[in-house]
Parts: C-alpha cells; structure tokens; sequence
C-alpha cells in the first residue's frame, strides 16, 4: 500500500465535491467567478438562474424570456396536488420548509413531468425533421411512434380544466417579439405550432397548447435541457407551495384532509362481514 502524504490525502478531499459554480473563502464568494458583492444589486433573479445553470450571464432579452415563462407557473390553486399537498402538511404541524418539500416532491412524471416530457419530443421532432424536413410530418411520425408505445396524451397539449389556456397567448407575443429581435431562432415555436397540426388531423378538432407546452417552446428556444426544463418548472411552482403554504399556516386549523368531513368518501370493499369461526374464537380462549 502506497503511504500518502497529508498534503495529498487533503488534495484528495479537496478535489472530492469538485465544482466550477462557486469559489468561498473566509472574507471571500465568487459565483462563475464573478464576485457577490458585485453581483448583489446589479444582476436579477432569472439572471442568476440562467447564471447558476449555464455558466455565464445572459442578455438582457434572454433573461427577460426566461422570467416570463417562470411566472405563470407559480399556481395553479388549490386543486393541483402539489399546492394541495402543502396546504395539508401544515395543519399536520408541519413548518413552511416541511411542507414545501413534501409539496415538491410529488412534480415527478404525471404532476410536474409534462414540461420535461414535451421538451424531449420538440427535439424528437427537431432531430427527425432536420434542417429542410417538414415539421407537422415529422411531428405526426414523433406522435405516432409514441402513441404506438402506448401513451395517449402529448405532454403540454390540451388541458383538464381550461379549454383554451389563458397563459398561452400572452407567451407567443412574446416569442414572436423575441424572434424578431434575433434573440431566439423561432425553431421550437415552429415545432410547438406544427405538433398542433398534427394532433389535430387524427382527432378533427385543436388540441391547444397549455402552459408546459409553451414553457417547453421557451426553455428548447433558450437552450435549456430537458431535465432543466422540470427544474425551472419547479422553481417557479416553489413560489405558489410557499404562499399557500404561508397562507395555510395563518389560519391555524388543525388536520384538514383533501375535503371536508361532511363529504364521505366512497367505499367500493365488501360489505360487512363476520370475522370466520376459527379466527373469532381466539378472543375467548384462556391463556395459561
């Protein structure tokens, strides 16, 4: 066994979490090399993210795409599991930081996932089409392979409680302005516009776009990776956890389920039945 001197076993250690995000010293925090002191003040909070996750700082436009689709995703009211969920773990007892963590843990696959998942069938899409295929083809091959596996939905398309979502519109204003102002290239609009199309042509009628479609667009316009694209989702859902969470914990009731007690749930088991002889006759034996 090779004897390792101290100063390379603290190598070692030193080198263990190994990190180009952040440099502290006593006195001393760098973020990407830039200086809190000078970043404090100066830089906003979707810069900073894109500054965390990227690596450098974005333009002025980019910044200003990624805070408009980080907005409308904060809540969704009460209904929505996650925001639910936080709600009922603080009249359990839970403080603001239990609750939210109990909240965000459920944004997996089918609460949370849909950005994600439609990120990675833009470019399912992007990859099939190339730089002179037609897209709605290319997004009715994409759908059709996927429906062939079994999955009926197309994550960020159509939506349970809104005919047409109101969040969508005010988004693709602002893709179209930044399009035309060289900050994004368009392709991804394009794409999210042609997977309308081609749900359209097998169900006769507009399956529109909702809000993790249009995020999707924006994140794949930006650059952001897919499993990127659930975490910004959940940056943005953690504002509206927090204030319900908040605002929960102001009213001071204690336990409160999914609904009110008055309201039974409903029982589908067997109904009422005697315990078997063999296992009713145990409570009276007499033990020695």
């Amino acid at each position: 066994m090779t004897t390792r001197t101290a100063e390379q076993t603290l190598a070692d250690a030193s080198a263990w979490w190994d990190t180009s995000i952040i440099d502290i010293h006593p006195g001393k925090i760098a973020i990407r090399g830039y200086p809190i002191e000078q970043l404090i003040g100066r830089v906003r909070f979707p810069e900073m993210i894109w500054l965390m996750l990227r690596g450098e700082l974005p333009s002025p436009e980019q910044a200003e795409l990624l805070e408009a689709a980080l907005v409308p995703g904060v809540d969704h009211g009460p209904h929505a599991p996650s925001i639910a969920i936080s709600r009922m773990a603080v009249t359990c007892g839970l403080p603001v930081n239990g609750a939210m963590a109990s909240a965000i843990n459920v944004l997996d696959d089918i609460h949370g996932g849909a950005g994600q998942q439609c990120m990675e069938r833009y470019h399912e899409i992007d990859v099939l089409a190339g730089a002179e295929g037609d897209l709605v083809e290319s997004a009715t091959t994409v759908l059709e392979r996927h429906r062939a596996a079994g999955e009926k939905i197309m994550p960020g398309f159509g939506h349970r409680f809104h005919p047409v979502d109101p969040r969508t519109a005010p988004l693709f204003e602002l893709l179209a302005r930044a399009e035309a102002r060289g900050t994004i290239g368009g392709r991804f609009a394009r794409i999210g516009r042609a997977v309308e199309v081609a749900l359209q042509k097998p169900k006769g009628r507009l399956i529109p776009m909702n809000i993790d479609g249009i995020t999707a667009v924006i994140f794949c316009e930006l650059g952001f990776e897919p499993e990127l694209g659930r975490g910004l989702f959940i940056l943005s859902r953690s504002v509206g956890i927090l204030a319900h969470a908040w605002e929960q914990k102001q009213r001071g009731r204690r336990i409160m389920g999914p609904m009110p007690r008055e309201i039974p749930f409903k029982y589908s088991g067997p109904a009422r039945r005697d315990l078997p002889a063999e296992f009713a006759a145990r409570g009276t034996r007499t033990r020695t």
